[in-house]
Formats: structure tokens, sequence, C-alpha cells
């Protein structure tokens, strides 16, 4: 048994240390990432700390670092009786909540639709799909400035319709404190439905082309094939445009302010604009700082369940 063994031991061969250039080349990637992987703890996580922390202080036009419980969140919301609650931001969740519902189902349907017809190898769709995609490209400043020029009664359709004759046409929706969020959802779908067709486009290009003759050959409508089929199978594109839009959405600043510079009386406002706004010009930082919490919570409780979704084990 011994020799045996020992002819065991023999044969296996000896693990040798890595060399200096095998260990360097390991940790190349590292020292690489590191620079990038700590200004991001700093900058990113570092700051979402200190934001949550402030929300908790009494801080004024600078930080106070004297920690006075939940204040901030109890003005904000009304919960209190020493001070008035700021009712720009009950005006801000309400425009949230129409604006959210409506850019995201418009974008869906929008992008959908468009995606369907591309999907029909329509001729000219090299030309069509740059043509959707382009408003992505573009700033949300110059879709607020463009289209504020174009839907101001003074310079843009209205205007240019009454020069054509029709003076009984009337669109003052951006003047007007009840419908002026109405014309940031016009902005922000124009921008965003293309890149939600290109999301919508490759999946459709990724579906079995056989799963489709089988279901014509057993004699489904076109209205069946993709009531059944084909837009089930679009359910994880469905539920990764609604995070990127649902993203979008609350973080929309720049094209409130230039497209309705908040709208008449602050009536445009989202809560990024009240966080701006009492933050940096009402000298509010406590209360700013609680406002953009509340943004981060709605995000991650939008985005933890997607991220458990997709990174859950299949059952086999």
């Amino acid at each position: 048994m011994s020799s045996v063994a020992t002819t065991q031991i023999k044969l296996t061969p000896e693990r040798s240390r890595p060399s200096v250039r095998a260990r360097l080349q390991d940790a190349l990637p590292k020292i690489v990432l590191a620079p990038s992987f700590a200004i991001t703890i700093v900058f990113v996580y570092g700051f979402i700390l200190w934001t949550v922390y402030l929300s908790f202080t009494n801080s004024k036009t600078f930080p106070s670092y004297v920690i006075t419980g939940p204040r901030a969140y109890l003005r904000l919301w009304g919960w209190t009786f020493d001070s008035d609650p700021p009712s720009s931001w009950y005006t801000s969740i309400v425009n949230m909540g129409i604006f959210g519902f409506l850019y995201i189902a418009i974008c869906l349907a929008l992008g959908l639709f468009l995606a369907i017809l591309l999907d029909q190898k329509i001729r000219g769709e090299g030309v069509l799909r740059p043509i959707y995609l382009y408003p992505m490209a573009l700033s949300f400043i110059v879709t607020g400035v463009a289209w504020k020029w174009f839907l101001d009664p003074g310079l843009g359709l209205e205007q240019t319709l009454h020069q054509w004759g029709w003076t009984s046409f009337h669109f003052d929706w951006i003047k007007n404190k009840d419908f002026v969020i109405y014309t940031v959802v016009i902005a922000g779908v124009w921008q965003a439905s293309g890149f939600i067709m290109a999301m919508f486009l490759a999946g459709l290009r990724g579906i079995d082309g056989e799963i489709m003759k089988a279901a014509q050959i057993d004699g489904a409508t076109t209205f069946q094939l993709y009531r059944r089929i084909v837009i089930p199978l679009l359910r994880p594109i469905f539920l990764s445009a609604f995070i990127v839009l649902a993203h979008l959405a609350i973080k929309s600043y720049d094209l409130v302010v230039a497209l309705t510079s908040g709208g008449p009386g602050g009536s445009a406002w989202l809560p990024s604009n009240f966080m701006y706004e009492y933050t940096f010009k009402r000298n509010e930082m406590a209360v700013g700082s609680a406002s953009a919490v509340i943004m981060l919570m709605t995000i991650v409780a939008i985005i933890v369940p997607y991220l458990y979704s997709e990174l859950r084990e299949k059952p086999r």
C-alpha cells in the first residue's frame, strides 16, 4: 500500500507558484477598475447617504449636521403643526401621477405599434428607423425648447393655422395651468417612443418564425397571433421598457424647465422641480433632501422587483 501511495504522490505534478507576470495580469483588471469604482462609491452612494443624512437635519441655506429627526418629512406631507406644508409638493405628486401614467402607457403602445409596422419588412425601413430614433439622441433641453416654440400660441401651431385662415383654432395648453402638464407628456412621448420602438423591434426579430408559421397554419388570425403569441413573448421587453420609462419620468427636470419654466404658478412641477426649487432657491435644504430621498425610494421600489425577477433562479 505504501508503494502505491508513493507512486501516486510522485505521479501528481507539483503546483507551481504563479509567476509575477501572471499575478500582474490577474490584478490588472482590478487596478484599472479601482479608480472608477472608488469614484462611484464616493460621488454616487456617498452623496446619497449624505442627502439622507441632511433630510433628518434642520438644514436651510447651508448644511446643518445636528440631527432633528424626521421634521422635514412631516412638513413635506403636512403632518406637523408648526409650519404650513408646501402645497407645491402635492401639485408635483399629482403631476407625477398624470405624467408618469400617460408617458409610460403611450410610449409603450406607440412603440409597440411602430415596431409591428416596421417588422412587416416595409420598404424604406432603413430610413424610417433612424427618423424614429433621432429624437432620443437630443437632450431634454433641446426637446423642451423645440416643443415650446411649436406649442406657443403666438409662435407655433396656433399662429400658423391662424395665418392659413383657420382663425377659430385655439391650442393654448402651454399657457393653461390645468393642461400644461399634458404638453410635457406630448414632448416626452415624442422623444422616447422611438427608443421603445427599437426595443420592441429587437424583441420581434428575436421570435422564432416557426412558431408564427405553425400558428398561421392552425388558422390563427393576425390579431390572435399578436395577442396570444407575440405580445406574451415580449413580456421581458415590456418590463425593461417600463423600467427605463419610469426612471426617465421620475428624474425629468430639464424637460419641464425648458418647455414650461415650471408652468403658470408652478402648475407643471414634478418632484424633481420641487427638490431643486426648495434646495437651491428657497433655502430649504432639509425639505429638498427629503423630497430627493422619496424620489430615490420610488425608483428603488420599481427597480428592486425587476432585479428580483431577473436574478432569481428559474425552477428546473
